[in-house]
């Protein structure tokens, strides 16, 4: 599977939501729902950038959370999605920090 299949799933099941659920709520007829997003999730179909962004939305996870192909950078984009923006800069500026350290 794929990079984006493997953190799609990870942060639907962190959520709870079925394949079939995520697919409705992003959008797809429920008919095909739930096989689009197993395929989606198994590496099968690719999923355009406009339909990532919705499923991101729907999963409350930034879109780069789903292409990150490194699992620490994973984690750090989805701690740095639910900072508050104020947080996000004092992370950023600590960055900077050890950057220049």
């Amino acid at each position: 599977s794929s990079i984006f299949g493997i953190r799609l799933k990870e942060a639907r099941l962190e959520v709870g939501l079925s394949q079939k659920q995520l697919g409705i709520e992003a959008g797809l007829d429920p008919f095909v729902a739930s096989t689009r997003i197993n395929r989606y999730e198994l590496g099968i179909h690719k999923v355009d950038y406009t339909f990532a962004v919705r499923l991101a939305t729907v999963l409350k996870v930034p879109v780069a959370f789903l292409y990150a192909d490194d699992a620490d950078l994973a984690r750090l984009i989805l701690l740095f999605g639910r900072l508050p923006k104020r947080k996000q800069g004092d992370l950023l500026s600590h960055a900077q920090t050890l950057i220049a350290g």
